[in-house]
């Protein structure tokens, strides 16, 4: 029994080291990215300004060809109206009474409201048209612009991740080694710290009796408890997983090959 709690005891110890190696790795990813500051948000939101302005151009000519249709339709019944029109006027030549006559007059009044109702929707189907096509050219002129500035800001984030990548690579494939040594459920409570924190820091060690970055003091009792590595300790006030000075210094000095 004895033998087997000293093992659990040592399991305990591996993996606080493995989580406060990953801890640096991560945090050093987290130097190299700040260093690119504004640059990968802003590349993303000019990408997605390019995106929506060419849907928009999209919808706009897809309005253009239903005006076009709408247009060749109006045309298509003022010829019609205007046969209507020869054929009622033709018929008035032989009726019988008054009545057929004023009757193929209405028609023919009638036919000719149509036409000059149909050349009115034309006219503004032409106008609303050509104020699109303005539209098209205004938000063309735009994304020349925002494809010029894309590519300049794409140039800067590459000369940027150029100068890192390798040792970026090396880091990440350092992350995962090391993520290989903790249990899934540690590992997954370790990622949600991280990101609900605004440091990124979810192990951290103990500065002063409190932890790094905190005020609030931890009990002495408490602190002895980090210090035997039997158990994995989350600090109350920030969530963050515990580890004890001399674990931390430790690694850090393991860590100096890795982490530049």
């Amino acid at each position: 029994m004895a033998n087997t709690k000293k093992v659990e005891d040592n399991k305990v110890e591996l993996t606080l080291r493995a989580l406060y190696d990953l801890q640096l790795i991560d945090s050093r990813l987290d130097e190299i990215r700040n260093t690119r500051g504004e640059l990968p948000l802003e590349v993303s939101d000019l990408e997605d300004e390019i995106e929506g302005l060419n849907t928009r151009v999209e919808k706009i000519n897809l309005e253009i060809e239903e005006l076009q249709l709408d247009i060749k339709a109006k045309g298509e019944q003022i010829v019609a109206s205007g046969e209507l029109i020869k054929k009622y006027t033709s018929q008035q030549d032989n009726v019988r009474n008054n009545r057929e006559f004023e009757a193929l007059t209405k028609e023919i009044e009638y036919q000719d409201l149509e036409i000059q109702l149909a050349e009115k929707k034309i006219k503004e189907a032409g106008a609303k048209i050509e104020q699109k096509k303005l539209i098209i050219e205004e938000i063309q002129q735009k994304l020349a612009s925002n494809a010029e500035h894309l590519s300049h800001k794409k140039q800067e984030l590459e000369v940027l991740v150029e100068e890192t990548r390798k040792e970026e690579e090396e880091l990440q494939a350092k992350t995962l080694e090391f993520s290989s040594q903790i249990e899934e459920r540690l590992l997954r409570a370790y990622t949600r710290i991280r990101s609900n924190v605004r440091n990124g820091l979810a192990v951290v060690s103990i500065d002063r009796g409190a932890s790094s970055g905190s005020f609030f003091t931890i009990p002495p009792q408490r602190q002895i408890e980090i210090a035997n590595r039997k158990k994995i300790i989350v600090d109350e006030h920030s969530g963050r997983i515990l580890v004890d000075a001399e674990l931390a210094n430790e690694e850090y000095e393991k860590m100096k090959s890795i982490i530049k």
